[in-house]
């Protein structure tokens, strides 16, 4: 097996889907028996000042050009082409969904991200991407032969069958506390659900503070404060039991390009209830759970209503999401997909 080199920015243990596909992935490369290099690059992609810019090419460029080079999506979509032209390693692009349809952006800024990715994948020899949904992006809006695409949906362990369902009844939440996951979206509509007996839990990293300090400051002028535990980041035992107690899953994501934490509701067996945007429509089977359109606090509220009053639905699709959770891929099954590409780049 050839070996290779991982191009990720920051700390490799933050915990968000990308850092824990990657994380994951690196170890199943290695568990292959291919030697891995793991490139720390800056943390502040896809931000970095002149000096992290240059920095990120310098140890990119340093690569040995029979050694394929996996470069993580916020940095291959946000490095100058020009300095991304001067590697000598073949690159395969690692694009869990394109920089330029982050929430938030401004026009011009998602319009300079479009611009520089579509410049920069021009470039890769391969490009790896984790749902047949981004793969499709990339070849209608990046121009991208899709013979270059390999889609690697993230693995997952064995199905967790031990359920302790809380009372009242626990609606979780999981993603960090950004714009897009949405949870503006939840509490909004948890609000309309007072009159029901519930808790819930949303838990992730202040990703971005003023979008927690917001949510803090939401969750007070509704009325949700003894019933909605921003819990932040936790453990992964604690975040374990959490899924083990909780009768539904719900995220309001505004999009996705997989969700990986939608696959690890279907290892808990739970009921889903999210958004139809990006890769979720792919990733969640339609009996295991409801999905509405993103930003309507109505709709969103009116799906969970009907999980939590309805036990025979929520049995029906609590069976479909388990079913679901048997039949997903493990690491090494997507470290196989990405070995392959790594071979071909």
């Amino acid at each position: 097996m050839r070996a290779a080199a991982f191009a990720i920015p920051g700390d490799i243990e933050t915990k968000t889907g990308g850092y824990i596909y990657e994380r994951m992935l690196l170890h199943a490369l290695r568990d292959q028996g291919r030697r891995v290099d793991h490139l720390i690059l800056p943390a502040s992609f896809p931000d970095p000042s002149p000096a992290e810019m240059a920095e990120a090419i310098a140890v990119m460029a340093a690569v040995p050009p029979d050694r394929p080079i996996i470069i993580d999506g916020l940095v291959f979509g946000a490095v100058k082409t020009e300095g991304l032209a001067t590697l000598r390693a073949p690159i395969v692009a690692m694009i869990h969904h394109p920089l330029a349809l982050e929430t938030g952006l401004s026009p011009a800024r998602a319009a300079l991200l479009h611009r520089r990715e579509a410049a920069n994948l021009s470039l890769a020899a391969h490009v790896v991407v984790p749902s047949p949904h981004t793969a499709h992006i990339l070849a209608d809006q990046y121009a991208v032969d899709p013979a270059r695409i390999s889609v690697a949906p993230p693995g997952f362990a064995a199905p967790d069958p031990v359920r302790t369902p809380a009372t009242p009844p626990l609606i979780l939440s999981v993603g960090i506390l950004a714009p897009r996951k949405g949870h503006d979206i939840l509490l909004a509509a948890l609000a309309r659900l007072t009159d029901l007996d519930w808790q819930a839990a949303i838990v992730g990293a202040p990703h971005f503070p003023d979008t927690a300090a917001e949510l803090r400051a939401q969750c007070t002028r509704l009325g949700l404060d003894g019933r909605v535990r921003l819990a932040g980041l936790i453990d992964e035992g604690d975040l374990r039991t959490l899924y083990r107690s909780a009768t539904v899953f719900a995220l309001a994501t505004r999009y996705e390009g997989y969700g990986i934490v939608l696959g690890e509701a279907l290892l808990h067996g739970l009921p889903v209830v999210s958004c139809r945007v990006g890769a979720v429509p792919q990733t969640l089977p339609a009996d295991a759970g409801l999905l509405v359109p993103p930003d309507e606090p109505a709709a969103f509220a009116d799906a969970l209503r009907s999980l939590l009053t309805d036990p025979a639905e929520r049995r029906r699709r609590a069976a479909a999401s388990e079913r679901a959770g048997h039949t997903l891929p493990t690491w090494a099954e997507t470290a196989q997909v990405m070995g392959a590409a790594l071979d071909r780049a």
